[in-house]
């Protein structure tokens, strides 16, 4: 049976239940998802992301919360504290991920819609990566995950961006798990590698193409040079959860094979 009224305090526990069929066994979600869209219509949002609605969730009555990463610790404890069974997952890469999706549908009695559903994502890696395979060309890819400060992808991304057909320009930095591990102190590092595509995703706000040419030196950067500043919605690419392995690595690919093409 697994557990009946569950928490979901990030986006993807909820679209991987949602995926599998699973999604009368949620009693709340986060604030912040938005897939599948019909989740905010039907599910009550007790969380943020560093805060949630303890007293909120407690009246819920779960019997399991999903929440994810370090930055949670402090939700976790304090339902922890009150007696609830909570499991905080701290994947960082599309192996994590799709072990997620796995132990998740193994934890609710639908391991094999999850091994379907994480055999899926998988052959969509594999197509996408196929076809960048045979770009004729692969750009140095610089993706920024923030403005201020400055901080570059994490390793799911970065994985991502090789499927896609890229090479990310800050490879020894995308395996920091914690974001201020990945904060460039010196923006003109980025000038020094030259990125032939800028993606920004950054959380919450809109990314401002204008405002990244406008930095002091970029100028010199070909991206900026070409017009290579393209935004990610960061739904899609900065949880780490089944979006990233559907929609966030299409749209890296869209952008990275028109500019194999038009590079020739």
């Amino acid at each position: 049976m697994g557990p009946q009224r569950i928490v979901c305090l990030t986006e993807e526990p909820t679209e991987v239940l949602y995926a599998l069929g699973e999604q009368d066994r949620i009693v709340g979600i986060s604030g912040f998802t938005v897939r599948p869209p019909r989740a905010r219509k039907e599910k009550p949002k007790v969380s943020a992301f560093t805060s949630a609605k303890i007293d909120e969730i407690l009246k819920l009555q779960p019997d399991f919360v999903v929440g994810f990463s370090d930055i949670q610790a402090d939700i976790a404890r304090e339902l922890v504290k009150a007696g609830v069974e909570v499991w905080i997952s701290n994947h960082r890469s599309v192996a994590g991920i799709l072990d997620y999706i796995r132990r998740l549908g193994a934890l609710v009695g639908a391991h094999e819609r999850a091994e379907v559903y994480a055999q899926r994502a998988q052959a969509h890696l594999a197509e996408i990566a196929q076809a960048a395979a045979a770009l004729p060309r692969r750009p140095r890819v610089f993706f920024e995950e923030w403005d201020d400060p400055l901080i570059s992808g994490i390793q799911w991304v970065a994985e991502l961006i090789r499927i896609a057909g890229g090479d990310d320009v800050f490879p020894e930095r995308a395996g920091k798990s914690l974001a201020r591990d990945r904060i460039l102190a010196d923006p003109r590092e980025v000038v020094r590698r030259m990125p032939d595509i800028v993606f920004g995703s950054w959380c919450g706000k809109k990314f401002r193409p204008d405002r990244v040419a406008a930095r002091a030196g970029w100028n010199a950067i070909p991206a900026v040079r070409d017009g290579e500043l393209h935004e990610i919605k960061s739904p899609i690419i900065l949880q780490p959860g089944p979006a990233a392995l559907f929609d966030g690595v299409d749209a890296l690919h869209r952008v990275i094979a028109n500019w194999a093409r038009r590079a020739l």
